[in-house]
Order: structure tokens, then C-alpha cells, then sequence
């Protein structure tokens, strides 16, 4: 049997038909398989993402209360009035960078409250 043949007959199987193939091949051939990923690839599905656990806040628009905008980024940023306002002013700016995940969700929403679109990258 030609390999492109074989890929295709596995390609019509289902997840679980495919996890029941891998868990044969293991036991025939006394090998082990992270199975998931196989099944994965095998199906054509994306390979898993590790999750981010750090993130750049980009401003994306001011809003209404740019004023407040710029007492936000002075208080997550530390920064002076007139850089503040920099930022706000050339949006979309990035704010902060490297920051942790749950402190990444708290900035994103102080600037939701004031109006304010932000987005984590």
C-alpha cells in the first residue's frame, strides 16, 4: 500500500477510530505515542498552542474620556503626564510590556472602565 493511500484512508476515520489505530500500533510494535498529538495531526487539527503567560497591552482607541485614559496609563505605567498623553494621543501605542497574565486582565479592564480599547498580544 502506498503511504499517500494510507494517509487518506486515515484521514476518513473519526478522532476516536484514529486514537484506537495509534493504541494498536503501540501494542503491536511495543512503541509509545503521545496519542493526542498523533490523533491531532493525523485529523488535521491545529497543534496545540502553548497558553501565554506574559502580554504586551496595546491602546487601541482612547474613547470618550481621554483624560481618564491618560490617569490609567499614568497609574499602570508610572509615567509622567506628558508621555501619558504621548501614548494616547499616537494610539494604538503599546502601554506596558512583558506583563503577567492575571495583571495583563486587571490593566484591561481598569481601561475598559474609563473607556478605553485595549488588546493583550
Amino acid at each position: 500500500m502506498e503511504l499517500k493511500s494510507l494517509v487518506e484512508e486515515i484521514k476518513k476515520l473519526s478522532v476516536v477510530e484514529v486514537a484506537d489505530l495509534v493504541k494498536m500500533l503501540e501494542e503491536e510494535f511495543g512503541v509509545s505515542a503521545a496519542a493526542p498529538v498523533v490523533a491531532g495531526a493525523v485529523a488535521g487539527a491545529a497543534p496545540v498552542a502553548e497558553e501565554k503567560t506574559e502580554f504586551n497591552i496595546v491602546l487601541k482607541e482612547v474613547g470618550p474620556n481621554k483624560i481618564k485614559v491618560i490617569q490609567a496609563i499614568r497609574a499602570i505605567t508610572g509615567l509622567g503626564l506628558g508621555e501619558a498623553k504621548a501614548l494616547a494621543d499616537n494610539a494604538p501605542s503599546t502601554i506596558k510590556e512583558n506583563v503577567p497574565a492575571e495583571e495583563a486582565k486587571t490593566f484591561e479592564a481598569q481601561f475598559k472602565e474609563v473607556g478605553a480599547t485595549v488588546e493583550l498580544k
